[in-house]
């Protein structure tokens, strides 16, 4: 698909009208946008060795024949694998592995395996989000403390980061739409493949995404966040209520929980850093919703550098409505047939603990892909040193919207034999993005009504 924007005009127009604000990025730096680099900072041209392709502007609109409430067809149904990674080619791959991938070869080599298909760089986003990366390079500051972002609307702030912080706070503001309702499954199997369906209702207003918003105008919201768990019975009636903000020393997360059993709205400040999520049997922290979310205040973080890996991308089939769980699932980890990985350059940040505060992982490597800044590979460490938990994310281009998100999370307990995946899609469900919420729908009194419900 050819390119219809041109980068160096959008630039020069883009800079034309910006008002003096504090930047972190250099006047030359943010110049490179739009020439060698593409508005959200990934370089444009291919790999040397051919692995990774240009960037071509994506798929910025839907395939033929696919309509709004539709699963999202693969758009690549005759791509094959080239190759496979397991156990016993390990190391041919493994400098373009992480640590944690390694790791699962290691420990599951008759089960688990990598198959890697044509490198697709699919992501695109509406054209006033290139102005807005572009504009955020010559303005976006972090707040001192690093805890908070200034001077930034609608997307990541940082299209050349410069440390550690710049990265995750890429991440965490990256576009995703304006909204969001779906309907998905969440399972915990234990080691001998057995699980119980966890079915769970969200909803989200991504409130400093939509048109118009900036950090200055959003007052200090992010986004607003609902969940509720519809099944299994003893489960069921759990319902939260988070406001996720932008500037998390100025106003903290706040988080509301709904007791069935009490029929009452309590404050949850338990929601946050490494206490365990909703219905999660303990298998990822609360921070590890959407690979990592929440204050970046316990860690230090140190920007390592941008490196061609393989990785979780245009994981079609594992979303597609004729995938049942029972296909999906398998003891150990998720079915290795229905995951596609392909050769794309990331960023990697590391997060080390700082020694003023404590969390379940002491050490976090993040690799972030350099198109979107979607969090794909996460390794997580326990306080000895050794690799605990690994997650991948499975992101698709939801080509209505454009932009890319994760259609399914896994987080892999290499210690015991566990895992968790959140995301499963079940036939007439599907994530829809073309709603519209209010605050008030977010609200305290908007979670008890839900909970009467």
């Amino acid at each position: 698909m050819k390119r219809e924007m041109t980068f160096g005009a959008l630039l020069v127009a883009t800079i034309c009208f910006l008002a003096a604000a504090p930047a972190e990025v250099s006047q030359d730096g943010a110049a490179q946008l739009g020439k060698e680099l593409t508005a959200m900072g990934a370089i444009q041209a291919g790999s040397d060795s051919g692995t990774i392709p240009p960037w071509e502007g994506g798929i910025k609109a839907p395939i033929p024949g696919w309509k709004s409430g539709d699963h999202y067809a693969d758009p690549f149904p005759g791509d094959k694998p080239l190759y496979r990674v397991d156990a016993s080619n390990l190391e041919k791959y493994s400098e373009f592995l992480s640590a944690g991938q390694i790791a699962m070869l290691k420990r599951y080599p008759d089960s688990w395996y990598l198959d890697v298909y044509p490198s697709r760089r699919t992501v695109a986003y509406p054209e006033d989000i290139y102005a807005a990366s572009l504009e955020n390079a010559q303005t976006a500051s972090l707040t001192p403390d690093g805890n908070g972002v200034l001077n930034c609307r609608r997307t990541s702030p940082f299209a050349i980061p410069e440390n550690g912080l710049h990265g995750i706070w890429n991440h965490m503001l990256r576009y995703r739409g304006e909204a969001i309702e779906r309907t998905i499954g969440q399972v915990a199997p234990r080691p001998d493949g057995d699980y119980t369906m966890v079915r769970i209702e969200e909803q989200v207003m991504w409130r400093y995404n939509r048109e118009g918003m900036t950090s200055a105008t959003s007052d200090n919201v992010l986004a607003k966040f609902y969940q509720g768990v519809i099944s299994p019975p003893r489960l069921a009636g759990v319902k939260l209520h988070v406001h996720e903000t932008l500037d998390q020393a100025q106003d903290p997360r706040q988080a509301w929980v709904y007791n069935a059993g009490l029929r009452r709205v309590r404050r949850a400040p338990q929601v946050a850093f490494d206490n365990p999520g909703t219905a999660s049997d303990g298998q990822r922290t609360n921070d590890q919703f959407d690979m990592f979310n929440g204050s970046p205040e316990r860690y230090d973080w140190k920007l390592v550098g941008r490196k061609e890996m393989i990785v979780p991308y245009n994981c079609y089939l594992a979303q597609n409505a004729e995938v049942d769980p029972d296909s999906l699932l398998r003891a150990g980890h998720l079915n290795p047939d229905l995951l596609r990985y392909e050769h794309h350059r990331v960023w990697i940040v590391e997060a080390t603990v700082k020694s003023s505060t404590s969390h379940l992982y002491a050490r976090r490597t993040l690799h972030f892909d350099e198109d979107s800044w979607q969090a794909l590979v996460i390794d997580q460490y326990d306080n000895s040193g050794k690799i605990w938990r690994v997650s991948e994310a499975y992101p698709i281009i939801y080509y209505d919207i454009p932009a890319i998100y994760d259609t399914m999370i896994s987080h892999y307990d290499l210690q015991n034999g566990r895992y968790l995946t959140i995301g499963i899609s079940a036939a007439g469900e599907v994530e829809r993005f073309d709603v519209s919420f209010k605050d008030k729908d977010f609200s305290p009194a908007a979670l008890a009504r839900r909970g009467r419900r």
